[in-house]
């Protein structure tokens, strides 16, 4: 059986309103400890999302102060995207294509979730113990 996104993507998905700030991003992803955010309205539709390396062109290679700077100025919109039941080598192929390390999971047209290269690097890693080819170490 091939694997889907659904068994291996993040499915706790942290949500910034579009009338917030990057400075709320960034704070809300330090204390989170996480590198994305969706952005979503005030009807929880999703809008886009917000990366690390958004700050980085967006605001600190522009020399922009961050509680200056809106959402929407920030976020990337969601171009491409995976369904739940979507293979995994089909994900991986659209980050590969798309020149990206986060993908979101849309299911009935809300953000259900997101794979990312870390999830990838954790399936790779279960493949690799399962098959003998690696030792667990520390």
């Amino acid at each position: 059986m091939q694997e889907v996104v659904s068994q291996i993507m993040t499915n706790q998905i942290v949500t910034i309103n579009i009338a917030q700030s990057a400075l709320d991003a960034a704070l809300l992803m330090k204390e989170k400890r996480i590198s994305s955010l969706i952005v979503q309205d005030d009807n929880n539709k999703s809008l886009g999302i917000i990366t690390e390396r958004d700050f980085v062109k967006r605001v600190c290679a522009e020399d922009k102060k961050s509680s200056e700077v809106k959402i929407s100025e920030l976020m990337s919109k969601i171009q491409t995207f995976a369904e739940p039941d979507t293979p995994v080598d089909v994900a991986v192929q659209r980050m590969i294509n798309n020149k990206i390390r986060r993908l979101p999971v849309i299911s009935e047209g809300k953000v259900i979730g997101i794979i990312t290269v870390t999830d990838l690097a954790k399936e790779l890693r279960r493949l690799m113990l399962t098959k003998g080819i690696v030792e667990l170490i520390d």
